[in-house]
């Protein structure tokens, strides 16, 4: 019975992992950095109030504390993300414009 499952699937197998190798190997620097700015989007709109504080992700809770765990460092990414929204549009802008101009 699984025989009949993998031989009926081999095919699109096939062409998932030929599809997976082209997406890697066309994957660049842009490619990257788009990825990292969709990451910094997704960051700077995380709303502390409605979010972040109801997980015990609120930075005045760890405001006083002096240790340098793994979540205190990421609360400090989201506020530096949540801080810096001017430059990420600018920089979203022209993501943008240069999607549109080079097709």
């Amino acid at each position: 019975m699984r025989r009949k499952f993998f031989l009926r699937f081999w095919p699109t197998c096939l062409i998932v992992s030929k599809t997976l190798e082209v997406a890697i190997s066309d994957m660049g620097l842009w490619t990257l950095l788009e990825g990292f700015l969709l990451l910094a989007n997704a960051l700077a709109i995380l709303n502390e109030d409605r979010f972040l504080a109801p997980r015990g992700w609120s930075f005045s809770e760890v405001s006083g504390d002096g240790t340098k765990s793994l979540r205190v460092q990421l609360m400090g990414l989201i506020y530096a993300t949540q801080y810096l929204r001017l430059p990420l549009i600018a920089l979203n802008t022209i993501t943008i414009i240069i999607k549109l101009v080079s097709g």
